[in-house]
């Protein structure tokens, strides 16, 4: 009998390469979420084909397929599906159902044709792919499913004994589409995006990346659009969270309640589990920092030193994946609680909406905690998150331009005429445009400009307040204008603010 590490084979990494651990044997190795490299130190590189991870299934799949039909010498497939992350993706059990239970025409939830894999969760196959080229992947190779490391090693380490196996075929390449987006000119640093839900914010910032955002090449393999420095700023989020129906958002409540607790619970630690955030904050550092912001709000309700840091100084020898989120400050003003959250690199589309849902349950759990030690009654303030490198993977561009298609001119649509700035009052008296500066509650008048052209006056406003809002400032240049019209038409019109000119002479 000839062993595999008497034969060497060399993989083909052709899709993802920098994303995979290659061997020299017949057996690959899907991690899903656990760390790839934990594995690979337990096992020789003659024992195993390829070891890598697997995330999502509607996203990875069509990647990893394509690489084994690049190298039909892998005739075994080890599928470790062992973490609370995999069992919220469910990428490794939908790829397992595609071998036990195989594939169907369909359409993606952008309406694009593809395979659809016959699984609960949700999974597809790129279309391009043929059936036939499927069909020997499944026919072909042997798969088993491990729910612990030291399984998949025992599994891989036997098959290593076992009898090579011929090719089931030539190698097979697809052909791939690739959608480009059209990028407008536009700010790269500092962005500003406010939004009442979690929701609606998500798909104001999808819009602005996908716009204006820089395609840049990622470290993984493929290309991102990215915005650098967004703030995002959620001012009304309902304490159960609002879900749109039909629900556009990437995750549901079931998810969210796993996730929920990765973020408040503390965890053990588990060979090639990278970390949780509940881990970075509850012990990690040998301190609850949780409880330390509690109680250090509990003591001085105005304590600015309200801090919680996920960044380690040894993630940046230690880590192939260090944390997105790095810091967190809480603070009170007004009886009101906000939370700030910075990342240092945030995936807006898949992850954002579940990292701002977890980090306002983080929210309501410090102002309830506080409640309950204290005698402040205290009301949830806005949720801001500053994601210092905010992009969107090159193969979630498809599913964001739907979101964008399908949602945007929505909640454009849903305006909100309140402005923090205030109110501008306009009249006119004889030749000289009039505009009073007012708060934008009890309506007091704060400042007044006066000029005989509206460029005269808008740029003093604009130099006053650079925070106006955008449809507020075009508002306010358009019934300028019209006062301007007026005055050098010697009052042939009639100017009233928010009403059509009219013609003088029919009044």
């Amino acid at each position: 009998m000839i062993n595999n590490s008497a034969i060497q084979f060399k993989y083909n990494a052709l899709y993802k390469p920098n994303q995979l651990i290659c061997g020299t044997g017949q057996t690959a190795i899907i991690t899903g979420w656990s760390v790839r490299q934990t594995i690979a130190k337990h096992l020789s590189p003659n024992n195993y084909a390829v070891i890598g991870n697997l995330y999502s299934p509607t996203r990875g799949i069509s990647f990893l397929i394509r690489n084994l039909l690049v190298n039909p010498y892998v005739r075994r497939l080890v599928i470790l599906n062992a973490t609370k992350e995999d069992k919220n993706a469910g990428a490794c059990q939908c790829l397992l159902d595609f071998f036990y239970h195989g594939f169907t025409a369909g359409k993606s939830d952008t309406g694009r044709d593809c395979w659809v894999i016959k699984s609960p969760i949700t999974g597809y196959i790129d279309i391009e792919i043929t059936a036939t080229a499927l069909e020997l992947l499944r026919q072909n190779i042997e798969v088993k499913e491990a729910k612990i490391i030291a399984e998949a090693v025992d599994l891989v380490n036997s098959y290593s004994t076992k009898e090579v196996l011929e090719p089931w075929g030539e190698p097979l390449i697809f052909p791939e589409v690739e959608v480009t987006p059209t990028v407008l000119p536009g700010h790269r640093y500092g962005h500003r995006i406010e939004g009442k839900t979690i929701a609606e914010t998500w798909v104001k910032i999808i819009h602005r990346i996908k716009t204006t955002g820089t395609i840049r090449p990622t470290g993984y393999d493929g290309k991102w659009q990215e915005l650098i420095d967004l703030m995002a700023v959620v001012t009304d989020e309902p304490e159960n969270f609002y879900f749109p129906e039909p629900n556009y958002l990437p995750i549901d409540r079931t998810f969210l309640e796993e996730y929920i607790s990765q973020i408040l619970d503390d965890s053990p630690y588990r060979e090639g589990v990278k970390y949780t955030y509940g881990q970075r904050l509850r012990s990690w550092f040998g301190k609850d920092q949780i409880e330390q912001v509690i109680n250090k709000l509990v003591a001085d309700i105005d304590s600015a030193r309200s801090v919680m840091s996920l960044w380690d100084v040894k993630d940046h020898e230690e880590n192939q994946s260090p944390p997105c989120l790095n810091h967190i400050w809480v603070r009170i003003v007004e009886n009101e609680l906000s939370l700030t959250a910075t990342f240092r690199s945030n995936d807006m589309f898949s992850a954002w909406p579940a990292n701002a849902m977890g980090l306002r349950a983080l929210q309501k759990h410090i102002r309830d905690e506080i409640a309950k030690r204290s005698d402040y009654d205290l009301t949830i303030g806005p949720l801001i998150t500053i994601s210092q490198s905010s992009h969107i993977y090159d193969d979630c561009w498809e599913n964001a331009d739907n979101v964008i298609q399908s949602q945007y001119a929505k909640i454009c649509q849903q305006r909100d005429y309140a402005d923090p700035v205030g109110n501008f009052l306009i009249t006119l008296q004889e030749d000289t445009i009039i505009v009073e500066h007012t708060t934008p509650g009890s309506g007091e008048v704060i400042n007044c400009y006066s000029g005989k052209t509206a460029k005269q006056i808008y740029r003093q406003i604009a130099a006053d307040c650079p925070g106006i809002q955008v449809e507020h400032a075009m508002y306010l240049a358009s019934e300028l204008q019209k006062a301007e019209i007026t005055i050098s038409l010697k009052h042939s019109f009639v100017y009233e603010q928010d009403k059509l000119l009219k013609n003088s002479l029919s009044l």
